[in-house]
């Protein structure tokens, strides 16, 4: 999903990008597939070109444009893979990942603006590169000769371009909202500006599909609240923890001071503290969060008002217009007695919960106005960052970017604009991007292989030997009630009254979250859409969302590496097949599986099947918690956090693997380049997660990102399928080998 925030942080607030953005993040709404650094911008945009301004065109800054630096490239020969590009000192047993990738990695050193960059990136510099091309068409059109649509989308590009403009502006464009926050002179007047949009808060909500009842909408309710990436990072007492800590609190002090505080030090550390509060008592582990039983709580308005207490949450819902919602359903709420029995927590868990939903009123009515009201400031600055004067934008960059994610410089600002239209009229520019840009061919081709892979499912199901008869019944009509959707929906948004002001983005930015606001509150009392999309056309991703049952993949993304009209088949489904059977892996992984196929939460397992299940769950997570890429082993990947994705990854390329078979069944599959076409299906695999990333960027991944890092995409899938053995002659001797008996499979 294009977001517009540069938070390191989600949260939940009024302002429904921040809650849409938060469910995806945290696998509560939909499953990405490859959310790349979700918590900042700097990772997922980029460009192919310098983007020069088109000669004659309306752009009012008169900045030089600059010369960008050379972006990598990536070669995919005559067949979808390069084959000069694979390793001839590297065995593929011993590291399928580096034998695919290492060579393409050394060759091409991270570009500065990014704190990780492979594949992924290079798509996503093509996406930004192909609207750009859009958006000077615009540009190179007189005021006349433009649509008032068209004028919309220059107006938001040029307004967050123009840093002389955003520099003389000062502080005024932002102002009124500091005003009001500072002028609040009770909670109650607080809390109202949070239900507003333009206004920062620690909680809030937004309208969904009813995970239990999926044929209607309700009010989802949640909290936020910290400006450090996870809860973790408040808890961090290493000397590298520290330092971050340390440098959080002194960027919270400078946006404090420029907000017009005397003592600006000591209101930021209210502020951190505060905040560490919230991490230490309120706030549940990432782990915990992904449980879908456990976070579906549904209560009643006098129930919410019950455990707010003195908080005026009423007041906050029907300003939002959640009022009317026929439930509430609320993420993190301590289980009962009966609850911990029945899902059976273990203490271990139980200690990973915090006081949850009703524990945040508690420090919310024990904690000093003032502070409240420091730490709104503070979130107004930070997130209007990018478009107010440079000493905020730098300020912000020099934390969260190069603290935290280790790069070294802010990516160009037209990249950033680019990202920005998209943020607020991003359909509006999807239609003329899939008119440009996805031929009608690539969607017939990929109907065909996700009808290729339903069938790869159906098989599996029917024979695999863990799941009973009664349990096969039902996952066969979820597998039936899938919902591939592929390309652009067809009745792309058009942001009917969204007004574009071509001089202020601060202002773009607030209209733009109220529009989205407004839309999604809409929703309450109506029936079901199933044509709306989370992502857009030219979004380099793709997910599945249970509550609708349904898989989506962007135009954007069936380009190579992962899909090409005139690649070798045995490269389409190691590529684009895999992602489309991980994304149908994300029905059956350990929490999409808890819905049926109508997107129904409920368990529709034998408990005998449900415990098969689980147990090769559990081996998975045993398998990524043994993979310690840091600290001389000390530092390793969370397992249980990234149970869904390494599922999803692990069934997904087994579900191709199986499609490829039944695409060329009766076919004589040829040797290419000496490559069979098994060999050539785990190439492109290992092709797609080609990344590297800088060493702050990783430890960061490691603590918050549901998915594992690239490499383990790879080497932790291979070393589990029998037919990736065969394919390369692993032995025993190799370090991937893995004992027949100790491979996991699961669909």
């Amino acid at each position: 999903m294009i977001v517009r925030r540069v938070r390191p942080a989600p949260m939940l607030t009024g302002d429904v990008f921040n809650m849409i953005r938060t469910a995806i993040a945290t696998s509560a709404s939909v499953f990405a597939l490859a959310l790349a650094a979700p918590a900042t911008a700097q990772d997922d945009a980029g460009q192919d070109d310098a983007g020069t301004q088109v000669e004659g065109t309306e752009t009012r800054s008169d900045a030089p444009q600059l010369a960008e630096p050379e972006t990598p490239t990536m070669s995919f020969g005559e067949w979808g893979v390069e084959p000069s590009l694979l390793s001839d000192t590297i065995a593929p047993g011993d590291d399928f990942f580096a034998y695919v990738n290492q060579n393409w990695l050394d060759a091409n050193p991270l570009p500065a603006e990014f704190s990780r960059f492979g594949a992924f990136n290079l798509l996503r510099e093509k996406s930004t590169s192909d609207v750009k091309a859009l958006l000077d068409e615009l540009l190179a059109k007189t005021s006349a000769e433009r649509t008032a649509d068209e004028t919309r989308i220059v107006d938001a590009y040029n307004a967050f371009l123009d840093t002389e403009a955003i520099e003389a502006a000062g502080l005024s464009n932002v102002q009124p909202y500091l005003t009001k926050v500072i002028g609040a002179q009770s909670v109650a007047e607080l809390g109202d500006l949070w239900a507003s949009s333009g206004y920062p808060a620690p909680l809030g909500g937004y309208v969904n599909v009813d995970a239990k009842q999926p044929d209607q909408y309700v009010a989802y309710l949640g909290i936020g609240g910290l400006g450090l990436p996870d809860r973790e990072y408040y808890l961090d007492t290493s000397e590298e923890g520290v330092s971050i800590q340390n440098d959080y609190k002194d960027y919270i002090t400078f946006l404090l001071g420029e907000a017009g505080y005397a003592d600006a030090r000591s209101a930021a550390e209210a502020v951190y503290a505060f905040e560490e509060m919230l991490a230490r008592n309120v706030i549940w582990d990432r782990t915990v969060q992904r449980n879908r039983d456990l976070t579906y709580n549904a209560l009643t308005a006098d129930e919410v008002q019950a455990m707010a207490g003195d908080f005026p949450v009423t007041a906050m819902l029907e300003k939002i217009g959640l009022a009317q919602s026929p439930k509430y359903v609320v993420g993190q709420v301590p289980p009962t007695e009966e609850e911990i029995e029945e899902l059976g927590l273990t203490a271990e868990t139980l200690e990973k919960i915090g006081t949850g939903f009703p524990g945040m009123f508690d420090v919310l009515n024990e904690t000093p106005l003032a502070t409240l009201q420091a730490w709104t400031l503070k979130d107004i600055l930070s997130d209007r960052a990018p478009v107010l004067p440079s000493r905020f934008d730098e300020a912000q960059f020099e934390f969260y970017g190069k603290k935290l994610r280790g790069t070294p410089e802010q990516r160009p600002r037209w990249k950033r604009a680019v990202a920005a239209v998209e943020s607020s009229l991003g359909e509006l520019v999807g239609q003329s991007y899939v008119e440009r840009y996805f031929p009608p061919e690539n969607k017939a081709a990929m109907d065909k292989l996700v009808a290729n892979l339903r069938v790869a499912l159906a098989g599996s199901l029917a024979d695999i030997d863990w799941m009973g008869e009664e349990t096969k019944v039902e996952a066969m009509a979820k597998l039936d009630s899938f919902d591939p959707k592929i390309g652009y929906r067809d009745n792309l948004e058009s942001y009917e009254g969204l007004a574009i002001s071509p001089t202020n983005p601060v202002a773009n930015e607030v209209a733009a979250e109220a529009w989205q606001l407004a839309d999604n509150i809409a929703k309450l009392g109506g029936p079901i859409d199933r044509t709306e999309w989370f992502m857009l056309p030219q979004t380099v991703n793709a997910y599945y969302n249970p509550t609708k049952n349904e898989i989506v993949f962007p135009a954007a993304i069936l380009q190579q590496p992962f899909f090409g009209l005139t690649a070798d088949p045995a490269v389409n489904y190691g590529a684009i097949g895999g992602v489309i059977g991980h994304e149908i892996g994300h029905g059956f992984d350990d929490q999409g599986s808890k819905s049926d196929g109508t997107g129904k939460l409920r368990n529709w397992w034998t408990d005998a099947d449900r415990a098969a299940f689980d147990e090769r769950g559990d081996a998975l997570v045993e398998q990524y918690d043994a993979f310690c890429p840091l600290d001389d082993g000390d530092t390793c990947v969370n397992g249980r956090l990234t149970l869904g994705e390494n599922i999803g990854d692990l069934g997904g390329l087994n579900l191709a693997y199986r499609a490829y078979k039944i695409a060329t069944e009766g076919t004589d599959v040829p040797v290419i380049d000496g490559f069979t076409g098994d060999q050539r299906f785990f190439l492109a695999w290992a092709q797609v997660w080609r990344s590297a990333q800088r060493e702050e960027n990783y430890r960061t991944r490691l603590r918050t990102d549901s998915h594992s890092p690239e490499e383990y995409r790879v080497n932790g899938v291979v070393r589990n399928m029998d037919a990736w053995y065969e394919a390369f002659g692993i032995t025993p001797e190799h370090d991937l080998y893995l004992p027949p008996e100790e491979r996991i499979s699961i669909w």
